[in-house]
């Protein structure tokens, strides 16, 4: 399940079009608030968030999202990168981080190493809390 989140509506829509045609799950966001609220009732495998967005910019949006769900994977995409931007975007956790226009076949690429990044975390997270269990029933 894919999160797209950026203010350019008819952007985001076009992409996720084109993410959806790839099998891919998408639902759309046109803020970092909204966004937000999403993530706090489903649990998305990547976020790929735009970083110039009013309100609540994208990296004030990365932050408060890996505060909420640490191990979702967040791609962080702009047409204005900066080396600033892009430094505070992986510091506070970001996967990668794209430049505007992103070609379909690399993002997509991006989000299917991001998301088995999460599922390795998740089974390993797993794996300790089933062998909690067991050692504490004496197994």
């Amino acid at each position: 399940k894919v999160l797209l989140v950026d203010d350019e509506e008819e952007f985001a829509e076009a992409l996720a079009k084109r993410l959806e045609l790839r099998d891919f799950r998408v639902t759309t966001a046109f803020s970092g608030k909204s966004a937000l609220e999403l993530i706090k009732k489903i649990d998305f495998d990547v976020i790929i968030l735009d970083i110039m967005m009013p309100e609540l910019s994208g990296n004030e949006a990365l932050k408060e999202i890996k505060h909420i769900k640490p191990l979702t994977e967040i791609i962080m995409l702009t047409g204005e990168a900066t080396v600033e931007n892009a430094i505070e975007s992986m510091k506070e956790g970001a996967f990668d981080f794209l430049m505007k226009p992103v070609e379909t076949e690399v993002l997509t690429a991006k989000i299917k190493i991001a998301h088995k990044i999460k599922s390795e975390h998740e089974n390993r997270i797993r794996e300790a809390e089933i062998g909690n269990i067991l050692e504490r029933r004496g197994w």
